[in-house]
């Protein structure tokens, strides 16, 4: 029992400095030993304690999401578009509490909010905002979130105010092995969150962002006089806050909000909040039945509308997956007109409830595709059908869960035209002069069925396609050619393997050396693999199984790629690089000569960083840097070592 008790301390510390401050002080390895240790103990014991990071693994899927009633009423926020509204607001407050007023200036956070409850120093259960008063108890499902601590100094009763995010590092991981894309971040956490089982919740790597202490009673029996001392406290009992700045001059709080960048975060942020940080003038200025008159958003540029959607009609993927596209009135948003927006299933259609000829919500963030959010006013709106033959060429659909699937793979023209401008792409083969439209004419006038079928391609049947003149043809055959030499890595992800993005690719090719040997690994040598799992290995072995020919017809063909190693002994040989700042040349073309002279790229920096080059408006990495006392180079330097 001392054992397991001292591991679970050292286990917990060695998470909160690596997922909260952002310091690791042991390697992945000795960490998993450690864990190793204690998952062992608990199953030899039959004993787990109610801090052990045992407890984060996502359990068994619940049924459905019980209610939960907050220790007390979470409000939300009342709003300002532009200053001129947020400096009348603060005139307002002044004149209210008749002397001067400091407040503080927070990120508002674009995710999903949560409370969190804690007794005697332990983590109960955490919930949903739902309607201020009641939520939904999703305890499964955070207690995955890694960074939130399991234990805490303080012993009383605590309910904490935070907001659950995704990551932009994060979703870009994940996306690059999803069997479902994400659209965005936000989309990320809601649906991790809310999601029946907690297994989908861990595979999201969710973070949560803490900024208000919502119930305190008991414990150390201070009370909290201020937003400053309340943050101080968030941190101290180990949970991950951010900014906060502090002043009593509105000018200077707008010019803060003005100096942030949103696009540098790492996280969806809509906004700023500005809060009265002294609790007893809070006091004196009370509520309204919605909102804290002490507290106000200040939103930025629009990213909701509301029109009405007149149609939805269904396009098909290269998988086969049909995915319903919803036609909208037009709507200014953004700065951009808005006519069409996406809808990610028929699950979807149905959870949101949406009818054709209704008023809906849409949201436009990061220069994505829009989305529609939900149903604004139903009107006289219709159901929409389900589909039940293609619309691309007529075939039977089938559903699995809440996708819709055309069957028919080499007869369908969007499949089959997708599959061709994802091999071609620049991560794939590399095949240049090859658009959307020119693979529509290929199909329909030469009748290319297969990407096999490009390399059969000649200036006579070319020449038929508008457009393809003798210089473009040459250039286009060239190109062809010149991709039979393609790299290992480049050539498994043109393959198109369901689950298998650019990154699983390159590590694949790494590890196998050939495609010969990749296709004929089993699922068990693929999971030695890090970063596969068992639904990519399966979709590996379940591709090669059904498309097994395909590798000979590209032999054939004289393609045959292998992996080219590492150059070791190069100027980076064996050390771990992270690139920070803006350097004289594309991040990715900086990350490829690093690796091509034998070093390894890293995303953060860590006590195993060897070396930070960091280019002009170089920030926390840097920083960090300076602390670990890592070496640091800049620009020139770069360029000289690449260039000695």
């Amino acid at each position: 029992m001392s054992r397991m008790e001292e591991l679970v301390e050292q286990l917990n510390r060695y998470a909160y400095h690596y997922y909260v401050l952002d310091n690791p002080l042991i390697s992945d390895g000795q960490y998993d030993k450690l864990y190793d240790e204690l998952a062992a103990l608990e199953k030899a014991e039959n004993i787990v304690l109610p801090s052990s990071p045992t407890r984060r693994i996502g359990g068994e899927p619940v049924r459905e999401f019980a209610e939960h009633k907050h220790l007390h009423k979470l409000y939300s926020l009342d709003k300002r578009n532009s200053f001129e509204e947020l400096s009348a607001w603060d005139e307002k407050i002044k004149k209210a509490a008749e002397r001067e007023v400091e407040y503080t200036l927070e990120y508002k956070l674009d995710g999903l909010t949560l409370c969190l409850t804690y007794e005697d120093g332990f983590f109960r259960c955490a919930s949903t905002r739902g309607n201020g008063t009641v939520g939904e108890d999703v305890t499964a499902q955070v207690s995955t979130v890694k960074s939130i601590p399991l234990e805490i100094p303080f012993k009383g009763v605590l309910e904490v105010q935070g907001e659950g995010i995704m990551r932009l590092s994060a979703l870009r991981e994940y996306n690059k092995t999803a069997k479902e894309p994400l659209k965005n971040a936000r989309n990320g956490v809601a649906g991790a969150i809310r999601n029946l089982d907690p297994k989908v919740t861990a595979q999201r790597k969710l973070d949560i962002i803490f900024y208000n202490v919502n119930y305190k009673r008991g414990g150390d029996g201070k009370l909290l006089s201020s937003q400053s001392e309340c943050i101080e406290f968030l941190r101290a009992n180990r949970f991950k806050t951010e900014m906060l700045f502090c002043s009593e001059n509105m000018s200077e709080i707008i010019d803060k909000i003005n100096a942030v960048d949103k696009n540098r975060l790492d996280f969806l942020i809509d906004g700023m909040v500005v809060k009265v940080n002294d609790f007893a003038l809070r006091d004196k200025l009370g509520y309204t039945d919605k909102f804290p008159r002490w507290a106000m958003a200040y939103k930025f540029e629009a990213e909701e509308a509301v029109t009405k959607l007149k149609d939805v009609v269904w396009q098909v993927g290269r998988t086969g997956k049909l995915t319903p596209l919803g036609k909208l009135e037009p709507v200014e948003l953004c700065g951009a007109t808005i006519q069409k927006a996406t809808l990610n299933n028929y699950g979807d259609i149905r959870r949101k409830g949406i009818k054709i000829g209704a008023t809906v919500f849409i949201r436009r963030s990061n220069d994505v595709i829009p989305e529609i959010l939900g149903i604004a006013e139903e009107l006289d709106g219709k159901d929409v059908p389900v589909p039940e033959t293609c619309p691309a060429c007529g075939a039977e659909l089938y559903e699995n869960g809440a996708h819709i699937f055309c069957p028919n793979e080499y007869g369908c023209k969007p499949q089959v035209c997708g599959r061709i401008e994802h091999f071609c792409s620049k991560g794939c083969m590399d095949i240049d002069g090859v658009s959307d439209k020119t693979i529509e004419r290929l199909y329909d006038t030469l009748g290319v069925r297969s990407v096999t079928d490009l390399y059969f391609l000649d200036e006579e049947g070319l020449s038929k396609i508008d457009g393809f003149k003798e210089k473009k043809i040459s250039n286009f055959l060239a190109s062809v050619e010149n991709s039979k030499q393609v790299k290992l890595g480049n050539f498994i992800n043109a393959l198109g393997i369901p689950n298998v993005g650019r990154k699983t690719a390159e590590d694949l090719a790494e590890s196998f050396k050939s495609i010969d040997a990749l296709a004929a690994a089993d699922a068990q040598s693929l999971l030695e693999i890090d970063e596969v799992g068992e639904i990519v290995a399966g979709s590996i072995v379940a591709f090669f199984e059904k498309h097994g020919e395909i590798v000979e017809r590209f032999k054939n063909l004289g393609i045959n790629p292998r992996f080219e190693e590492r150059n070791v002994g190069g100027v980076f040989d064996g050390l771990k690089v992270v690139l920070t700042g803006k350097i004289s040349m594309p991040r990715d073309a900086a990350a490829k000569i690093i690796e091509e002279r034998g070093g390894k790229v890293q995303s953060a920096v860590t006590q195993d960083t060897d070396l930070v080059i960091a280019g002009e408006d170089a920030g926390s990495k840097l920083e960090k840097a300076r602390k670990l006392g890592v070496k640091i180079i800049d620009d020139n330097e770069f360029k000289s070592l690449i260039n000695s």
